[in-house]
């Protein structure tokens, strides 16, 4: 590739391939001739016209829209080298819609993302969002999040809820809306819903962040507030006869993390998840097909499509207990695996206790 005062990109060594020459001092002309290079990477079998203004967003769409259907009406057969399976698969999968329309979502993303994935300016555009989910769809009533300190490394543990797990991001609108100093909470995701379509883009865009230790670290190191929710997958995959039950806090990874970093810990119990969407049953089989831990079977989904997954407006209650210290244990009790145990059953019964509490206090599941 030659390099000259044009700024000419060369696509490579083909001469039968058109150079796009982007005027260097045009942001937006560089931009739409690097989208005409990627569609025709993407499409080969129709380049457009060198020089031609980029399609339109409504033509992306409907030309991906095109691909989806000829996929699904394309018969497999056994001389191929996928089936019905594997079809699926590709379009439930992430890559699929990123090669698809990643340009979309490049041209609604800020020039200005965190470390973790946040996007400062799509966050605040989707806050009203949250808020109209927090005061009016769920209605949450608040209790103790005073507890929370108002400045300082916190880590705030939970029980995990909701066939859709929409508890973070209320966690998340809860201690804006309602702590003295509006603090900025980050909770940790599971690492399969990275890999859903559109889900792990926007959870990361609006403050969530991939659960393991090298983050939860790095981010009590820089002072943040920071919720986990020890159950995992299990927690959202309880069914409605278990609802409420918490299941087992794996290894007591956030104890560890808590003695290893001498950051307090503050449990809270969230209620009214549950029944948004109860969970009748699940189905492993055909999971496994689509790369899920588990398929869902609710009153509404899968009988109604992607409109089953919209949770029922239930009356929710976040209930933040009291601080928990760990100053006097050293960084090294965190390799003591006996007390790492007894301390992580302590904080699960505690938030066992306040979910019995608040239960026993609730006389409807839709007006609380």
């Amino acid at each position: 590739m030659t390099k000259n005062s044009d700024s000419s990109i060369s696509p490579g060594d083909d001469d039968e391939r058109p150079t796009i020459r982007v005027p260097g001092e045009d942001p937006n002309t560089r931009l739409h001739a690097l989208e005409a290079r990627l569609a025709r990477l993407t499409r080969p079998s129709s380049p457009p016209i060198d020089g031609a203004p980029p399609p339109s967003i409504r033509e992306q769409v409907s030309s991906a829209a095109r691909d989806v259907v000829d996929r699904l009406s394309t018969p497999v057969s056994r001389e191929t080298d996928g089936n019905v399976a594997h079809a699926m698969r590709e379009l439930f999968s992430s890559d699929y819609y990123l090669r698809q329309w990643a340009r979309l979502g490049m041209r609604n993303r800020s020039e200005e993302v965190d470390e973790f994935g946040l996007d400062a300016v799509y966050e605040e555009r989707m806050r009203p969002f949250a808020t109209f989910l927090y005061e009016k769809y769920f209605r949450v009533d608040t209790v103790g999040v005073e507890n929370i300190p108002r400045n300082g490394r916190c880590l705030v543990v939970a029980n995990h809820s909701g066939t859709l797990p929409l508890d973070g991001w209320m966690l998340r609108t809860a201690v804006r809306l309602r702590h003295a100093d509006a603090r900025d909470l980050r909770w940790l995701v599971e690492d399969y819903v990275y890999h859903l379509p559109f889900a792990g883009a926007f959870i990361g865009r609006v403050g969530g962040v991939r659960a393991c230790q090298e983050n939860a670290e790095r981010l009590l190191a820089s002072g943040s507030l920071v919720a986990v929710f020890p159950e995992g997958v299990k927690g959202i995959g309880k069914l409605y006869r278990e609802r409420y039950k918490l299941q087992r806090f794996g290894r007591g990874g956030f104890i560890r993390l808590c003695l290893r970093t001498g950051t307090p810990l503050v449990p809270c119990a969230i209620i009214g998840a549950e029944e948004a969407s109860p969970m009748l049953h699940r189905d492993e089989r055909v999971s496994k097909a689509l790369g899920l831990p588990y398929l869902p079977v609710t009153p509404t989904f899968p009988l109604l499509g992607p409109l089953g997954l919209v949770p029922a407006p239930t009356k929710w209650k976040i209930v933040f207990g009291e601080l928990v210290s760990f100053d006097g244990y050293s960084p090294e009790a965190a390799d003591d695996p006996v007390l790492v145990g007894r301390l992580a059953d302590r904080v699960r019964a505690g938030i066992q206790s306040m979910l019995e509490a608040a239960l026993g206090e609730r006389k409807s599941v839709w007006f609380g």
